[in-house]
C-alpha cells in the first residue's frame, strides 16, 4: 500500500515543494493549510487539501480518516519581527499548532514525525562557525523560543517512547515559489524589488552573514529521512557564510540592475552571523546540500522574472 504523507503548510512555499517530491516518489499525499500565507495553486495535483488551522479541533479526524502513516509539520509562523511584537500570536501558532499535532500523531499511533525547526534562531548568537548541533541553545526572539520548545516537546516524546521524531534545524531556505516575507525571504524580497524598480531595504551595514540552502537540497534531505526513519537532530546548511551586501550584489547582477539598496536601522533580535555545520546530515543520511550560491540563484530568479511579467501583463 502507499504510505501515506501529511505535510503541513503544503500550500506554502517549502511545503509545496515536498508535496511534489512525495508524488513523484508514488505516496498518496494530505496537506493541512489555513491558506493565512499559502496559495491553493501551490498544491500540486494529485494531493488531498483540508483547509484548516493546527489548533481547529477537526485535526484529529482528518488524520485519523485520511489514514496518515508520516507527518512533515512546516507549518509556522515565520517572522522573527511579528513574533517580537506579539509573542502569544506567535506560540499559539508555532507551540500549541505543534502539540496539537502530537495530539494527532499519538491518537492514530504514527510515529514518525518531521519537524522543520530553525538552524538560526535556536542557536541564537553562534560562538563557533559554522556550528554543529552541539552548540548551546540560546534562542534571541520568541520565534526561537518556540522553536525550541517544540523541539523539547517532541524530544520529551521521544524519550518516554511515544514518537521518532526527525528534527532540522534549517539555515536559510531560498528558491521557487518563496513568499517575500519575513527576513528569510530575502531572496525572494530583493527580486520583487528590483524587477518592480524599487529600491530594496538592507537592515543595519548588511554585512550581517547567513548561510542560503536552495530548497530542493531540502527537499532531497527531507525524502532521505522519510525514506530512513531515522530519528534525530539535523543541521541543513552549505557551511558557506554569506553577507546580506554580497547576496544583494549577486541578486542585481543576475537581473541585470543597478539600483542601489537603501540602508535602513537595525531590526531587534537579527542575529549577525549565521552558518551550519550539516556534518551530521551527510554521515547519517547522505544528504547535506551541495547547491552553490549562484547556481541555486540561477534556478530561482527565473521564477520571480516570469511572475514580475505576469503581474505587470495583469
Amino acid at each position: 500500500m502507499k504510505r501515506t504523507l501529511l505535510v503541513t503548510g503544503g500550500a506554502g512555499f517549502i511545503g509545496s515543494h515536498l508535496v511534489e517530491d512525495a508524488l513523484a516518489h508514488g505516496e498518496r499525499v494530505v496537506v493541512v493549510d489555513n491558506l493565512s500565507t499559502g496559495r491553493r495553486a501551490n498544491v500540486a495535483r494529485g494531493a488531498v487539501l483540508h483547509e484548516m488551522d493546527l489548533n481547529d479541533p477537526r485535526l484529529d479526524q482528518v488524520v485519523g480518516d485520511e489514514k496518515v502513516d508520516v507527518i512533515s509539520h512546516y507549518a509556522a509562523q515565520v517572522n522573527v519581527r511579528v513574533s517580537l511584537e506579539d509573542p502569544s500570536a506567535d506560540a499559539r501558532t508555532n507551540i500549541l499548532g505543534t502539540l496539537a499535532l502530537v495530539r494527532a500523531a499519538r491518537k492514530t499511533g504514527i510515529r514518525t514525525f518531521v519537524f522543520a525547526s530553525s538552524g538560526g534562531t535556536v542557536y541564537g548568537e553562534q560562538q563557533v562557525f559554522p556550528c554543529d548541533e552541539s552548540h548551546p541553545l540560546r534562542p534571541t526572539s520568541p520565534y526561537g523560543c518556540a522553536k525550541l520548545a517544540a523541539e523539547q516537546y517532541l524530544d520529551a516524546f521521544r524519550s518516554i517512547g511515544l514518537l521518532d521524531p526527525i528534527v532540522f534545524r534549517y539555515a536559510n531556505i531560498y528558491g521557487p515559489r518563496q513568499e517575500p516575507k519575513g527576513e528569510a525571504g530575502i531572496v525572494a524580497i530583493l527580486a520583487e524589488k528590483l524587477l518592480a524598480g524599487a529600491t530594496p531595504r538592507i537592515f543595519d551595514d548588511g554585512e550581517q552573514t547567513r548561510d542560503y540552502v536552495y530548497v530542493g537540497d531540502l527537499v532531497a534531505a527531507h525524502r532521505a529521512a522519510v525514506e530512513r526513519g531515522t530519528s534525530g537532530v539535523y543541521n541543513v546548511g552549505t557551511g558557506v557564510e554569506t553577507s546580506v551586501n554580497a547576496l544583494y550584489e549577486i541578486v542585481s547582477r543576475k537581473l541585470g540592475t543597478s539600483i542601489r539598496p537603501r540602508h535602513v536601522p537595525p531590526v531587534a533580535a537579527e542575529l549577525r552571523r549565521n552558518v551550519l555545520d550539516a556534518g551530521r546530515l551527510e554521515r547519517e543520511l547522505g544528504a547535506a546540500p551541495k547547491t552553490r550560491l549562484e547556481e541555486g540563484l540561477d534556478r530561482t530568479l527565473p521564477y520571480y522574472v516570469d511572475r514580475a511579467a505576469k503581474t505587470a501583463s495583469a
